[in-house]
Order: C-alpha cells, then structure tokens, then sequence
C-alpha cells in the first residue's frame, strides 16, 4: 500500500506568475491604502474550551448540513483541478464562459458514455450476485474441506442444546412490505439533485475566472495579506490541480494494464473490473484492499482451480506495488509530503463524515489544509504534524 501520498508542483506552463499575482492584488486593493486599527491586534484570546466547542460544532454543521455542503466542496475541488485548462484556453483567445461549457459538455458526455456501456453489465453482475455468493460458497467449500468440515462441526454443536421438538418445528413465514424501492428512489433523487448542484457550480467557478480571488483579496485589510492570501489560494490550486491530474493517469494506465490482464487471463467483463479497480485505486489504503478481494472473487467464480483464481487479484497487487513504489513517487515528487498516519485518520473521518465522497476528498482537503498551516507561522507546530 502507499507509505505516503507526495505533491509535486505543477509543470512550468501550470505556474502562475509572479506578475499575475501583483495584477491579482493591484486590481483587488486599487489605491486604497488601508491601516489596520491598533485595536484590531488586540484582541481577546480564545480559550481551549471555546476551541474544542468551535471543532465540534464545525462538525455537526458539516455532518448535517452534507447535503448543500458536500456539492459546494466537491464543485470547488473540481474547479481547482480543471482551472488550469481554462487558463491554457484563455491564452487563445476562448472566453472562460465558453471554454468552461465545452469541457463540461465533454466531461459529461465522456462520463455518460462510458457509465452506459459498462453499466449494462454490472446491473447484469448485481442482479446475480446472490447466485454468485452461493456458487462461491460451494467452491470455497470444495477449494478448502477441512473448513467446511470444521464449519458443519460448529452448526451441529449450536443445535446439541435444541430439542428435538424445536428441531422440527415450523418456521411461520411473515410477509413484510418492503421499503427499498422508495429508499432507493430518494437516494437517487438526492444524489442526482446534489450532481446537479455541482455542475451547476463548477460552471460558475470556471466562467466567472479570477473574481472570486479579487473579491478575497479585496476584504483583506493589508497589502501584505492581501498577497498572501492570493499565494495561498494559487499554492492549493497547484498542489489540487496537479495531485489530481497524475493520480488520474496512473489510475487510467492501472485500469488499462488490469483490464489487459484480466482479458489476457480470461475473465468475462475484463474492461469493467479494469473501471472499477481504477475508480478504487483513487481511495488511499481502503481502494486497494477493495480491488484485491473484488478480484479475488471474480476469480474464484471464474476459474475451477485455487491457483488459477487468486492470478487476478495476484496480478493487481504486483501492478499496484510498482504503482505505489515506482511510478507514483516518481511522477508526484516528494517536494510536499504528508504523514501517512495524518493521511489514514483523515481518511477514516472524512469516510465517517461524508461516506464515499469523503474518501475521495481526503486527500485534496489535507493538501488544502498543509498549504494554509505552511504559510501561516502561528499553525507551524500544526504544519510539523501533517509533514512527513
């Protein structure tokens, strides 16, 4: 599994220059020239029980206010690593409005394409997988005697205390109305009307350019923290940006090597388990592990032999340890490094929070995190924490 997650900087023709920054403040401040009052740096200390319950309200309001939060922060994350493009198109003469519509058009199109072709099949897997549960039962049970032995030998010392009366009593059968329709036609309602919150969003964030930044800048009171504030908000849009853009190509060059494979082997559906596995690999620690038993199961339905079933998740694990250990390292660099210890606890929490989103969102809040306590030097002990 990867040790520690490395953020490089973005290429040469990601930067943003240093004159942009200065146009940025320049055009934000104007000729205001503001003084900070001298009561404003005095101000009264915040003690560690109005911290803690500061922390814990936090909390409580991103817990259930998830449903307009987790949009918001999604659309801001997906902003933060597209806004690159947009400024490459800026540089030929594309409005950002029309640049930010066209590759919306292709992100949606793309995404829908590929969720109709492969959603066919893995509607078909769903709707079998109790047959597939019971199949791999019976293989496992073949595959390992002794421990179905060892089971049958468990079931029957439950049922020695059982009378004899009890043994052969009937089972009464009590129908139920079951509320999973329902359940499922709200959830998809939810999430749908949460995608489209974000689309929504993300289009404004990519059109609208740098106004939001000015609008920043321009409540700061300083020149001094006026550029800070302008470098911070660059500094985690590169780290984002270009965490993003390589994890995505290591994981589509993953999916493309285990679908190949998976083919190679004879797995029936080589292409999905390929999606899947690279949708996980985008999981630190918990995505991995996830592929690996998926796969372990798909081969073990698939293939009569022991052996012959554990070659798929076998061939993943050996792509993913010269993924984690090569490629990764190499292509991230290891400028920006964060404690693995940090990376698995956010990752627990964010999952508890906010569930799937959150796990995918763990990483680039943790960036955004590192960057502030970097350029803040009262958060400096905190900075020391995150780094690896």
């Amino acid at each position: 599994m990867k040790e520690l997650i490395a953020l490089s900087t973005a290429p040469e023709s990601l930067d943003f220059p240093a004159r942009t920054i200065e146009a940025v403040v320049q055009a934000a401040s104007g000729s205001e020239q503001r003084s900070t009052p001298s009561a404003a740096s005095a101000g009264t200390k915040t003690t560690p029980v109005q911290i803690v319950l500061i922390f814990l309200g936090t909390i409580a309001f991103l817990y259930f206010a998830r449903p307009v939060v987790l949009p918001v922060v999604l659309a801001c994350v997906a902003g933060m690593a597209l806004k690159p493009l947009i400024r490459w198109l800026s540089y030929v003469h594309i409005a950002p409005a029309l640049s930010a519509a066209v590759l919306l058009c292709l992100l949606v199109g793309a995404v829908g394409i590929g969720f109709f072709q492969l959603g066919r099949p893995a509607m078909t897997w769903i709707n079998d997988a109790p047959a597939h549960m019971a199949e791999l039962r019976q293989r496992a049970q073949r595959m390992f005697p002794r421990a179905a032995r060892f089971n049958q030998a468990a079931n029957a010392v439950n049922n020695l205390g059982a009378a004899e009366e009890e043994q052969k009593k009937v089972t009464t059968v009590e129908l139920k109305t079951s509320r999973v329709p329902g359940t499922f036609i709200n959830w998809t309602g939810t999430f749908l009307a949460g995608v489209g919150e974000m689309l929504v969003l993300l289009y404004l964030l990519l059109a609208s350019g740098d106004m939001f930044l000015q609008k920043l800048v321009h409540v700061m009171p300083t020149f001094r923290e006026k550029k800070s504030a302008v470098e911070i908000s660059h500094e985690i849009q590169q780290n984002i940006s270009s965490y993003l853009f390589s994890v995505s190509l290591i994981n589509m060059g993953l999916g493309v090597l285990v679908s190949g494979g998976l083919y190679w082997l004879g797995v029936p559906n080589a292409v999905m388990w390929g999606v899947l596995v690279a949708v996980l690999n985008f999981i630190p620690y918990f995505g991995p592990v996830a592929g690996i038993l998926l796969l372990a199961t798909v081969g073990l339905l698939t293939f009569d032999t022991l052996w012959k079933g554990f070659l798929p998740p076998a061939w993943y694990l050996l792509l993913h340890v010269l993924e984690a250990n090569l490629i990764t390292p190499v292509l991230l660099g290891r400028r920006l490094t964060l404690n693995p210890v940090v990376i698995f606890v956010s990752l627990i929490f964010w999952t508890w929070l906010w569930g799937v989103p959150g796990a995918l969102l763990s990483v680039p809040i943790l960036v955004s995190i590192k960057v502030v306590c970097d350029r803040i030097p009262t958060l400096s002990s905190v900075s020391e924490l995150l780094a690896s």
